[in-house]
């Protein structure tokens, strides 16, 4: 069976009083939740803080993005192995905020999710397309492309300890949802391409989805056969929200 999971991205946001207070509500408000997963990924400097808030409850925590490299003359960038001291279960790569803003193509998000895998953490890996290249048709092209870059560098046995995300970059920030069953035919798609590979492996992979989930419409998105859970952004800030998305996974 698939493991649900629900993983807050808190993007850049926060500060020690507001995260001790959110994390505060949603430990209390998710006491006895288990058959779900729930993860935050936080900026770096608050793993310290957020491991120590959360090293003794069932909510795991993990990174937003990771160098490619190990350890070198890289100023500013944050290697896996420095993760892992921090004990992080969850690192996302891929994320369209670092394609589009920060002009990561395929090979780098590879390289970094190669590198998350092989310091032991689980690779979120980010897919999904713009509004012009849905519009265009070529969604399926280009979340197969994304696939690809990982797949031919990393290996399809590593998609078996991977968590992958879909995320229409359209609906990302802007209020917009992909209707439950746009979202569920991208995810089947996924699973399908994945399934030529190694079948086994596709039945087990988690696939999430993470085009503005909220409170609102959470049930009736993970309602869908191949929606296994979401990556939450903003709702994520917010304990009740967040709580009752955490649920609706669980229900």
């Amino acid at each position: 069976m698939r493991k649900k999971l629900v993983a807050g991205n808190w993007k850049m946001y926060g500060n020690l009083v507001e995260n001790e207070q959110l994390l505060s509500a949603v430990i209390a408000g998710l006491n006895g939740l288990r058959d779900a997963q729930v993860a935050v990924c936080v900026p770096y400097p608050y793993l310290p803080s957020v491991q120590n808030k959360l090293q003794h409850t069932h909510i795991s925590w993990g990174a937003q993005n990771v160098s490619q490299y190990e350890k070198g003359a890289y100023t500013g960038e944050i290697s896996a192995s420095m993760l892992n001291d921090f004990g992080c279960h969850y690192v996302i790569v891929g994320h369209s905020e670092r394609r589009t803003l920060f002009g990561e193509d395929n090979r780098t998000v590879a390289e970094k999710y190669l590198a998350v895998q092989r310091a032991g953490i689980t690779p979120i890996l980010c897919v999904g397309e713009t509004l012009a290249q849905r519009e265009a048709g070529t969604t399926e092209q280009i979340i197969e492309e994304q696939l690809a870059a990982v797949i031919d560098l990393a290996g399809i046995e590593t998609l078996s300890k991977a968590v992958i995300a879909y995320e229409p970059v359209w609906a990302i920030g802007t209020g917009k949802t992909a209707s439950p069953q746009q979202a569920q035919d991208v995810h089947a798609f996924i699973r399908k391409k994945v399934a030529v590979q190694d079948i086994d492996i596709a039945k087990e992979l988690t696939i999430l989805y993470g085009g503005s989930v909220k409170a609102g419409n959470a049930s009736e998105l993970f309602a869908m056969s191949d929606i296994d859970g979401g990556l939450i952004g903003g709702a994520s800030l917010v304990a009740n929200d967040f709580i009752t998305i955490c649920r609706a996974v669980h229900n």
